[in-house]
């Protein structure tokens, strides 16, 4: 019977959640075969096995803190012998893939594709496990998805799903007791410590998007030949960042137990994103160095990732500010809480057109959101507060400017 401790787990992580056992005692596992799931800096990972042999024991329990170098499971080897277990170690920036030497086919770790053979299978849900491709070596060309893919469905645009429809929420079951574990306990601690630590306040403006609409429209057909959604999230990202530059107070984060306040002149803009095992803060790094289509792709990788339960550890850190959009799902005013230790997040309800009078007085339709922000009190004074929000909304009702360099 041998031992078998829990892998490094990536530079810095020396402690990980145990969200769930993917073997019992008893099953045969062989070389890659995932071991559990773990939970670490509010991104999941699968620990592959480096042996191949029969579990006979599970020493960690589901929810458990466990440690690096911590024996969690017993196995009997057999064949060959176990590699060490540093060999298989999970990768540092992105979860571990099982890879099951029997496959028929390319796993989707080691499938052979170009960029954009990959960018539209993510679109179309289409697994390249699953995908035999025909090119030099196995490779994955386009016409080999051709067959997989699928007519567009009712109520999309330009045969793209909406955000919500990549899973289905959890809404709960009646008459039930459900432990606080895992991804919702991560998300429960980081919230309790948000509001524990930060005076916050309200800023809500209105904001005309008549022009971002009508931008937006125009570059849709151009986004989409490339594979890319235009949304106005990303309009906002490039907003916000030229927001930033002009008060850097708000570009900040707050160390409590110095007492120091950090201006950053890296401009990471965390983009809040729905996910199957909870709301996820991936983050654009370096926004302002970024064109709106370098957004665009950006923001389609991070929320994929995410929602598809495999956002890279490194794209989770860093924030220097959030983004919260709701608009998709519906609501026109929030009061999100701000990721800590940063000092300021904006929420962005849906877009809607209603009738508004001009500054002639005549009644004309306009496109109108409202900007919700929460700022640390502490840090940023309500005018200070007001100041920026102007500023955005001032970039955001003139859109075009955001297409040159700043």
């Amino acid at each position: 019977m041998t031992d078998f401790p829990l892998p490094p787990m990536g530079e810095g992580l020396y402690e990980v959640e145990l969200v769930r056992w993917m073997v019992r005692p008893g099953d045969a596992v062989t070389r890659g075969q995932s071991l559990m799931e773990v939970l670490s800096d509010k991104a999941t990972m699968e620990v592959p096995s480096p042996f191949a042999g029969t579990i006979t024991d599970t020493v960690a329990n589901a929810g458990s803190k466990i440690k690096v170098g911590e024996v969690v499971l017993k196995y009997d080897a057999t064949g060959a012998v176990a590699e060490s277990p540093t060999a298989a170690q999970p990768v540092a920036t992105e979860p571990a893939v099982a890879v099951r030497v029997a496959a028929p086919v390319p796993t989707a770790a080691t499938a052979i594709a170009a960029p954009s053979v990959r960018q539209i299978a993510r679109k179309f849900n289409i697994d390249l496990a699953r995908v035999r491709g025909s090119g030099p070596g196995g490779r994955i060309l386009l016409d080999d998805l051709a067959p997989l893919l699928k007519p567009p469905k009712a109520g999309t645009a330009n045969g793209q799903p909406k955000p919500t429809e990549h899973f289905q929420f959890d809404f709960g079951r009646a008459g039930t007791r459900v432990p606080l574990a895992g991804m919702r306990k991560k998300i429960a601690e980081k919230m309790l410590a948000s509001k524990r630590h930060i005076p916050h306040y309200s800023y809500i403006d209105e904001c005309d998007f008549t022009a971002v609409v009508q931008l937006r429209q125009q570059l849709s057909d151009h986004f989409y030949r490339a594979n890319l959604k235009l949304t106005y999230l990303s309009f906002i990202v490039k907003a916000v960042t030229r927001a930033l530059k002009e008060v850097p107070v708000v570009n900040a984060t707050f160390d409590e137990t110095t007492s120091e306040v950090t201006l950053h002149d890296r401009y990471h803009v965390g983009i809040a994103v729905a996910a199957p095992q909870g709301l996820l803060v991936p983050v654009i790094k370096d926004a302002d160095r970024r064109d709106l289509a370098n957004i665009a792709r950006e923001i389609e990788r991070l929320s994929d990732d995410a929602r598809a339960g495999r956002p890279k550890i490194d794209d989770l850190r860093g924030g220097t500010f959030t983004i919260t959009s709701i608009g998709s799902i519906g609501g026109l005013i929030s009061t999100p809480i701000i990721n800590h230790p940063e000092v300021g997040i904006l929420g962005v309800g849906k877009v809607v057109k209603r009738p508004v009078y001009d500054e002639h007085g005549n009644l004309k339709p306009m496109d109108v959101g409202y900007l919700s922000f929460s700022f640390d009190h502490r840090i940023v004074d309500g005018a200070i507060g007001a100041v920026f929000g102007n500023a955005v909304k001032r970039h955001l009702e003139k859109p075009a400017v955001l297409l040159i360099g700043s």
